[in-house]
């Protein structure tokens, strides 16, 4: 049986990341993904660095921030180390809202609205300092980043049960293998419900989105900004390809797309940008979010020695991915966390449970 220093359930960004964390600081690490690695959430998402969205509860806010203030450091490292290239864009995000918002600042007027985006058929907005990425690439650099590193990935291999040994972790069994490590850390997303050992209350919530492109005009950059409205948004990538998303389902693990789905949101969209009803449908897709019942991430200890959580990242994944694997880095080391997670434990809910009953 091999052994690791710790190893990591799930390989999509939240797992990729810290198990790069992890390998800085002289840790051997293996990945253990149930399919292909970064092909669930991670591959679907729009790749909004949405950290100053309003509706963001004020201490996950913070946290997102920091995050974001991270990026650009993040991303040059994985692209050093991969030799890829990550679409990165640094334009800002125009918000559309119906009514002031005191925390976003001073309302844009029309007239610098349409210098903004002159193809945008709006009159209140807000300009916000947001950057977005391309998941696809940045995943793509975070796998070959992490086999310059070393760190092993084992694919298709559910976890079948947890190693015990007293009362502390000792590893992971697969349906092929087992593998030893004094840590192991369970950064499943959506699927983290089905590792057995712990309660984690996460669940799968349904995105649906697709992209554009126009076809006579390859690389036509129609927006500079992301743009986000109530009802939609949209994404520019420097391609020329437009991503517009994504629905809020309560579907379980159903991940069919609906063609009138799409279309009601192709339709939103051309009203916002008459031009993308011109657009020809490139792509459609469906992710899995991790959601949790308080809709905050689950980041911490839990009450077996060794064994920890960083999941339910929701609709923030890729966008926390760098904090996470920083704070959990820490954490899973003994150094305390620039951040403290107790907001995010995983504990909180048994307590719950036990002040209910």
């Amino acid at each position: 049986m091999k052994s690791y220093d710790a190893i990591i359930i799930g390989g999509g960004i939240i797992g990729v990341s810290l198990a790069l964390e992890l390998r800085h600081s002289g840790m051997t690490v293996l990945i253990v993904e149930r399919g292909e690695p970064g092909r669930e959430a991670s591959h679907a998402g729009a790749g909004m660095l949405a950290a100053l969205d309003p509706e963001t509860p004020a201490f996950l806010k913070q946290v997102c921030i920091a995050s974001a203030k991270l990026y650009p450091e993040f991303v040059a490292e994985m692209e050093a180390e991969s030799g890829l290239k990550i679409d990165f864009r640094r334009d800002g995000t125009i918000y559309l809202a119906e009514r002031p918002i005191a925390s976003l600042g001073k309302l844009l007027t029309a007239t610098e609205l349409k210098i903004l985006e002159p193809e945008l058929e709006s009159n209140s907005a807000y300009l916000l300092e947001e950057d977005s990425v391309e998941p696809r690439d940045l995943m793509a650099a975070a796998l070959e980043a992490a086999k310059h590193r070393g760190v092993d990935i084992v694919r298709g291999s559910p976890v079948a049960e947890l190693l015990i040994d007293g009362t502390r972790v000792a590893g992971v069994v697969t349906a092929r293998k087992q593998y030893s490590a004094p840590v192991v850390v369970n950064c499943a997303g959506a699927w983290a419900a089905d590792v057995p050992g712990f309660t984690i209350p996460s669940r799968p919530v349904k995105g649906q989105l697709f992209s554009v492109v126009f076809p006579h005009e390859p690389g036509r950059q129609l927006l500079r900004h992301v743009v986000r409205a109530e009802s939609v948004y949209i994404v520019p990538r420097s391609n020329g390809r437009i991503l517009i998303g994504a629905t809020v389902e309560e579907a379980g693990f159903d991940k069919r797309v609906q063609p009138d789905t799409i279309q009601r949101m192709h339709q939103a969209a051309a009203n916002i940008v008459p031009q993308l009803g011109e657009a020809r449908i490139h792509e459609v897709w469906a992710g899995l979010r991790p959601g949790t019942p308080d809709d905050l991430p689950i980041m911490g200890a839990t009450s077996l020695e060794g064994y920890f959580v960083s999941t339910g990242h929701y609709r923030n994944g890729i966008l926390l991915a760098p904090i996470s694997a920083l704070l959990m880095s820490q954490l899973i080391r003994g150094d305390n966390p620039h951040v403290d997670l107790s907001e995010f434990s995983p504990l909180r809910f048994a307590a719950k449970e036990i002040r209910s009953a």
